[in-house]
């Protein structure tokens, strides 16, 4: 099949924790993945104080001498920061394969210091983007009036969405392309703020997400909290642990200033859907309770889902898919490289016939193939059984549930057994430690097997 022209530049975001972080003198402070990932975690917990951030960094520096050196090439996680996420190396093969770009050259990444604000990290992708730009434009007569287009995952999409819309990056950009973006916040970054982080043995890991502006960011800012007035903001609920107040008041600053941006560049969303996604919580008793009952990709709700209860968000998109895929590995999922076909082109244009579907209700698009829901858990200790639960349309085989070590190891298949209603379940023994994929037909799951805290 031949390649698609590409004659813009295309700059590829990862998510928190998806760019490789050194000190001053190369040395690496964040970059475990694959087989290496869980016997990285063992020692981390004890030197996270290098990365901690001071109460003032705001969008500034820390002078602390970390710099971003690349993207996490494979699986990586950090439990009681964020969840599961697969890397980007296939991601950036598959672009080269299909499309006319190569890294370095017209396909750039950027990592970023994922820490920081989301300001700051819009603030060095302009300075990179006018320097890049600049170059692309005179490598050759026919790319002179070259554009940028921008491909996210997670939080990646916050940073670019910013220079497009605060920074005057409009100007230069063609189109936004985010995947799995908490345009309006998720949960589950709360809930590592206050459940999943300072726990038990964990108190330097505590200390440290709670130093984060990134992680305050990636907190909803609308009434989504079940308290005993009714649903109220995060920022409203007196007394909530694991949360830094000034640096979720800054958060809120940060969402409306995107809000109140009139949307000047293309933006595009690319979501999970058919996921267990908690779009409310209850905070009762001194716990933060997800109510994983919305739609999503198990972490970021569908951007019109995410809402508070008087209605849902419209959101400034031109346009917005979603497949039937957990957060972690939307950026393989086949559905949305159909999507990216057309989005990366010159006009945005729909998958052809069979490779997808219009969803009732909403003009996105998903995988007919399967429309699977999968809840598996994303870090379990070692010892337990891995249970998957499986939802499926009443008049579909689910195919069987394969959990694959990450190194590379023999998977490990189970047959779902139905249990009605649509519902299906399969139970596998207790994985050895280490980072699992779990495939459900076109479905990943990801999950970390400790053996004990960090």
């Amino acid at each position: 099949m031949a390649r698609v022209q590409v004659t813009d530049l295309v700059v590829v975001l990862p998510g928190i924790l998806g760019s490789r972080l050194a000190d001053a003198e190369g040395r690496a402070l964040w970059d475990l993945s694959g087989p290496a990932l869980l016997r990285g975690l063992r020692g981390f917990g004890g030197s996270v104080g290098a990365l901690r951030l001071p109460k003032d960094t705001g969008d500034g520096d820390p002078g602390d001498g970390v710099v971003p050196v690349g993207l996490m090439p494979d699986l990586h996680a950090l439990p009681g920061i964020w969840h599961p996420v697969d890397g980007y190396t296939d991601l950036l093969r598959w672009l080269e394969r299909h499309f006319t770009l190569s890294v370095s050259d017209n396909l750039l990444t950027f990592p970023y210091d994922w820490r920081l604000s989301c300001r700051h990290g819009a603030e060095r992708l302009k300075g990179r983007i006018d320097l890049e730009l600049e170059r692309w434009r005179a490598s050759a007569p026919e790319r002179r009036e070259a554009r940028v287009v921008f491909l996210c995952h997670g939080m990646g999409g916050l940073v670019a969405r910013y220079y497009a819309e605060r920074l005057g990056g409009h100007e230069v950009t063609r189109r936004v392309i985010t995947l799995g973006t908490p345009h309006h916040g998720s949960l589950r970054a709360l809930a590592d703020l206050v459940d999943g982080s300072g726990g038990p043995g964990e108190p330097e890991l505590g200390a440290f997400a709670r130093s984060l502006p990134s992680l305050h960011q990636l907190a909803p800012d609308h009434a989504c909290v079940e308290g005993p007035g009714g649903l109220a903001r995060v920022r409203d609920l007196p007394g909530l642990p694991g949360v830094d107040e000034a640096l979720l008041a800054d958060a809120a600053r940060f969402h409306a200033d995107l809000r109140g941006a009139p949307p000047r560049a293309e933006l595009y969303a690319i979501s999970g859907t058919g996921q267990p996604t908690a779009v409310t919580a209850q905070w009762a008793g001194g716990r933060l309770i997800l109510v994983p009952e919305g739609d999503g990709d198990g972490t970021v709700p569908l951007p019109d889902r995410a809402g508070p209860a008087s209605g849902p968000f419209t959101g400034p998109f031109a346009g917005s898919w979603a497949a039937y895929e957990q957060h972690g590995s939307l950026q393989n999922n086949a559905a949305v490289r159909a999507a990216l076909r057309g989005l990366l082109g010159a006009e945005p244009v729909l998958p052809p016939g069979g490779e997808a579907v219009l969803l009732p209700d909403a003009g996105r698009l998903a995988a007919p193939a399967v429309r699977l829901g999968v809840r598996a858990p994303a870090v379990l200790a070692a010892g337990v059984p891995y249970e998957v639960a499986v939802t499926a349309p009443d008049d579909a085989r689910p195919p069987l549930a394969e959990l694959r070590p990450a190194d590379g190891g023999r998977p490990v298949a189970r047959p779902l057994r139905s249990l009605g209603g649509g519902r299906h379940g399969a139970v596998f023994p207790p994985p050895e430690p280490g980072a699992y994929r779990l495939s459900v037909g076109q479905v990943t799951a990801l999950s970390l097997i400790r053996r004990s805290a960090l």
